[in-house]
């Protein structure tokens, strides 16, 4: 059997938290593939709340494993934190032991980078994200395996800023104590060893099994390290491709994919944006849809539907379906806007450029509506809505299957 997959098709913040958390109910596995805990999803449970930031959305369906990949850089502190909402994960939690770690030093680098570059700052969460990455790249990384052998990871660790000091001192960042080093290591042990594991051959043995898979990304399309806005995206494979990488498995293992779209867009940082509204309509989309990060708090900004860049990301992805997201938060507006297409150099384009920067958005404007939230049933959305959403798909050139029209899981329609 193969594995059907979640990605976010816009700037991330889409809604995957929920639509994972809904379909994970009928499958055996929820896999996890890159990113870090700068990633938020939120999901609702009869009124409750759970935040998630490296454990997958899967985690609330009681008969589903739920596994970290190898292309997740994993902070030890943060997923341990996570944990203590659920209680006891063994046996329904596993962390691949490829997996790079993100340290402490490496969010006080992150942050120090983004201080030296002042008005130029990419506006990322401070968390370690990217010099964790980098450091993979560059083969200096550490791996979870590592977390087995605490004495011998505290001294490649101290090794590695004896070796880096000039830039450390740069950065102002101190070697830390090697006793307290390596008592975190040793908790980080301690805490984690009954989850880390080999993660691919886990899932390539579910696979084989015919067990139902479903992957979930991080962020989305747009801020992908090649095919997003660069140099204002993450530092990992948001794509569908990149889950192949992320989890080890080959791309014949791919089956249905699934993009997640918010009914608007949404982005957090600096960076192009061109459907971004900085009038009322845009304070007013914040304020009813609480556009505020999972993980940082740090208000996003908003602005229409982009379908130009709906249809670049859909068909980068290979999308069966989109998700529309957030479809309420439209409820009250008296009209609601579409991008269509961008003006570049005084001509009309269909396409996402690379350099998103000096385009300007082509609107059609479209009648509101009210009284969406809730809808569960294509029929119960007012007529106006139900029009957006065939607009949305004719234009993004791929159909809608699953409508969001609140933060709960049930207020969901499936196409």
């Amino acid at each position: 059997m193969k594995a059907d997959l979640i990605v976010g098709i816009q700037w991330g913040d889409e809604g995957k938290g929920k639509i994972v958390d809904r379909l994970a109910l009928d499958y055996d596995m929820v896999c996890r593939s890159q990113g870090g805990h700068n990633a938020g999803h939120t999901i609702w449970v009869d009124g409750v709340k759970f935040a998630l930031h490296l454990i997958p959305s899967g985690i609330l369906n009681p008969h589903a494993i739920n596994v970290v990949g190898n292309g997740v850089v994993l902070s030890p502190a943060s997923i341990i934190q996570e944990m203590v909402q659920f209680g006891g994960l063994e046996g329904r939690l596993f962390i691949s032991d490829k997996a790079h770690l993100n340290l402490p030093y490496h969010a006080l680098i992150d942050q120090a980078k983004e201080r030296l570059k002042g008005d130029k700052a990419i506006g990322t969460t401070g968390k370690g994200i990217g010099p964790a990455y980098a450091d993979k790249i560059n083969r200096t990384g550490f791996r979870v395996g590592e977390l087995l052998n605490p004495q011998k990871l505290c001294t490649s660790i101290i090794t590695y800023f004896e070796q880096n000091r000039q830039i450390f001192d740069i950065y102002e960042i101190d070697t830390p104590k090697e006793a307290q080093l390596l008592s975190e290591l040793q908790e980080y042990k301690a805490k984690l060893t009954p989850f880390i594991t080999d993660t691919t051959q886990m899932v390539w043995k579910a696979l084989d099994a015919d067990k139902r898979i479903l992957l979930e990304g991080a962020q989305g399309t747009m801020l992908d390290i090649d095919h997003g806005t660069y140099p204002y995206v993450t530092s990992s494979a948001t794509v569908s491709a990149g889950a192949c990488t992320g989890l080890g498995i080959n791309p014949k293992d791919i089956g249905k994919v699934t993009g997640i779209v918010k009914a608007y867009c949404t982005r957090v940082g600096n960076g192009p944006f061109p459907t971004e509204d900085l009038g009322n309509d845009g304070q007013r989309l914040g304020e009813q849809g609480h556009e505020f990060g999972t993980t940082t708090g740090r208000a996003r900004r908003c602005g229409w539907f982009d379908a130009v860049a709906t249809r670049y990301a859909s068909r980068l992805n290979g999308c069966d379906e989109l998700a529309l997201m957030k479809l309420d938060v439209l409820d009250g507006f008296d009209e609601v806007k579409v991008c269509v297409a961008y003006e570049l150099n005084g001509q009309e384009i269909d396409y996402l450029p690379s350099n998103l920067e000096d385009v300007t958005p082509i609107y059609k404007t479209f009648k509101g509506w009210d009284n969406s939230v809730g809808a569960r049933t294509f029929k119960d959305l007012p007529a106006t809505a139900q029009e957006y959403v065939k607009i949305i798909e004719e234009i993004s050139k791929t159909k809608v299957g699953i409508i969001s029209t609140s933060p709960e899981r049930d207020d969901t329609i499936i196409l």
